[in-house]
């Protein structure tokens, strides 16, 4: 799949499908449609007395949309990568015209993780997240959930579920379950950047009542 347009972009998360490429070199966009869909439920996050206890610290400071491209190049920094150049540029555009959001982990000026995602609706399509210091990608994983719950968002798609996403309440869902909840999600609003950031005690506060 060649010639991909934002719009396409858009389509295609709408009805359930999403885009990504072999590696990071290559020119090709494939659009992938799993029959087990990851999700987060956002009322059954769970945060570890651990995690607890690094984010009381305010060891970390959050920000939002601050250093959206960062979070990209972050997230792609690794050995192997979907994200080729032709989905940086997609997201940049996408970020642009307020329809992808990051969440920034900074420790002493600098970024030490963070998450970037797609919204339509009530849905938050989480791309990909990064950390360069112990427990940064856990902290923004959190203060993100906290942040869609706030604003009344319904779904959290993290497209593939992974062991360390599954030890954080991710859970895998048929695909005909999936577009359910997506086509729920997509009949209501929701703000990613309505939500102030909140402080360490209020966050904690929410996870304990309902994770």
């Amino acid at each position: 799949m060649q010639g991909l347009s934002a719009e396409m972009l858009l389509s295609g998360y709408a009805q359930g499908i999403f885009p990504m490429a072999e590696s990071r070199e290559a020119r090709e966009l494939y659009w992938f449609d799993p029959q087990l869909r990851g999700v987060i439920p956002l009322q059954k996050f769970h945060i570890s007395r651990s995690l607890a206890r690094v984010i009381r610290r305010e060891t970390f400071t959050i920000s939002t949309n601050a250093a959206f491209r960062a979070v990209v190049e972050g997230c792609a920094d690794r050995p192997e990568t979907w994200i080729n150049a032709p989905l940086v540029a997609l997201y940049d555009e996408l970020h642009a015209a307020g329809y992808a959001h990051s969440l920034e982990v900074w420790k002493g000026g600098e970024l030490a993780g963070g998450i970037f995602g797609i919204t339509l609706g009530a849905a938050f399509f989480g791309e990909s997240m990064f950390s360069r210091i112990t427990d940064a990608s856990k902290v923004a994983l959190a203060y993100t959930v906290d942040r869609l719950t706030q604003a009344g968002f319904r779904l959290f798609d993290t497209q593939y579920l992974t062991p360390h996403l599954a030890s954080l309440g991710g859970v895998e869902i048929p695909r005909l379950e999936y577009r359910r909840q997506l086509a729920r999600a997509l009949e209501r609003p929701a703000e990613f950047t309505a939500p102030a950031v909140p402080s360490p005690q209020s966050i904690l506060q929410r996870m304990t009542q309902t994770s």
